[in-house]
């Protein structure tokens, strides 16, 4: 237990992390103006209160220069923080990356972020089974960590048939960040019984759907578009798919019935539901500044008896299940999710 009580996980390595992980997603852009100076600032709140994990991607526009920011504005504190960058290449870079491009990213990513080496560098291929390269780029990430540039490799929305691959191939991989929550099931299909036998923990985002799962939206109405932020543009597509608005709010309905008993708000169920899944090391909450900080932590502060998990276990049954493994649908480019997504962003 860290910090006002924030539960910490260490890997087989050593390597220790808060089990909140600050998300940097929502700093990026479309979530609201963010002002630089009171994002270092808030970073800095954050790790006092125990939250001492962040992470990033090279494709976040700005946010490794934030973090870097607070290792110049905080450098006692960030001598306590894990930073868990990603490494994605442009899509249209894909077919034709080389080694020296995989070095060159990671050498940004170091300027940016004003370190010496990467605690942790999630990889991502947006078109593992369309564009072959991406074992051979995790290959190039491994003689990078060899020489000193990366601490640890993890991969990111990967589905099971392509970690295999990763791991066939003698890639370590440490973690796996994925889509994780009570309405998106798909990591326990196949994807977390194989991470349980090669011993890979999951770093989850989306527990919250975008902030769906919150006391705000429990007993509301249906919104229209558009959506006010990405967030919640990306997590309407899946209440949708598993079956609409009417049976999301059933899902509430079953989640704030635990809250009260516990004296908690609907937000932290949904938050302890997911840490508390087999093969979860950690959740990444995104936020914006720390105005849910306290509230976050307060996940660590209860505890589920056997019958609020079968209560909600019958709700979640009644949803549709979500096709594919981790990610399938967010992958197809011409699908509701792939649509979404911006593919090239290491361009700005």
């Amino acid at each position: 237990m860290g910090k006002s009580g924030v539960e910490r996980i260490e890997f087989t390595s050593g390597y220790s992390i808060s089990r909140i992980i600050k998300g940097g997603w929502h700093l990026a852009g479309g979530h609201g103006e963010i002002d630089p100076d009171q994002a270092i600032k808030d970073m800095a709140e954050f790790v006092e209160a125990g939250v001492t994990t962040f992470d990033c991607a090279d494709i976040y526009t700005g946010v490794e220069e934030l973090i870097g920011g607070f290792f110049k504005s905080f450098p006692e504190l960030a001598k306590e923080i894990q930073i868990h960058t990603k490494y994605v290449p442009d899509y249209d870079l894909l077919s034709t990356i080389r080694p020296e491009d995989v070095e060159r990213g990671i050498d940004r990513s170091l300027k940016r972020l004003r370190v010496e080496r990467l605690d942790l560098v999630q990889f991502y291929w947006w078109d593992p089974d369309g564009i072959p390269g991406y074992v051979e780029t995790a290959e190039t990430l491994l003689k990078l960590k060899q020489a000193g540039k990366i601490r640890h490799i993890g991969l990111t929305n990967f589905n099971t048939r392509q970690l295999k691959a990763m791991v066939e191939a003698g890639i370590p991989v440490l973690t796996n960040q994925l889509q994780y929550s009570p309405i998106d099931r798909r990591p326990e299909k196949e994807l977390v019984p194989f991470c349980q036998q090669k011993q890979i923990m999951q770093l989850c985002y989306g527990s919250l759907a975008g902030g769906f799962f919150s006391d705000y939206w429990f007993k509301a109405d249906e919104p229209g578009v558009p959506l006010s932020n990405r967030s919640l543009t990306k997590y309407k597509l899946i209440i949708e798919d598993i079956g609409g608005w009417g049976q999301f709010q059933q899902i509430l309905a079953g989640m704030s019935q635990i809250a009260k008993k516990h004296h908690v708000n609907l937000s932290q169920v949904a938050l302890k539901w997911t840490l508390d899944q087999s093969q979860v090391a950690a959740v990444i909450v995104g936020a914006t500044s720390t105005k849910h900080l306290k509230e976050n932590l307060g996940v660590f502060d209860f505890s589920f008896d056997p019958d609020d998990l079968q209560g909600l276990e019958e709700i979640l049954k009644q949803s549709l299940p979500l096709s594919g493994d981790c990610f399938d649908l967010e992958r197809d480019k011409k699908g509701r999710h792939g649509s979404i997504m911006r593919y090239n962003e290491n361009r700005n």
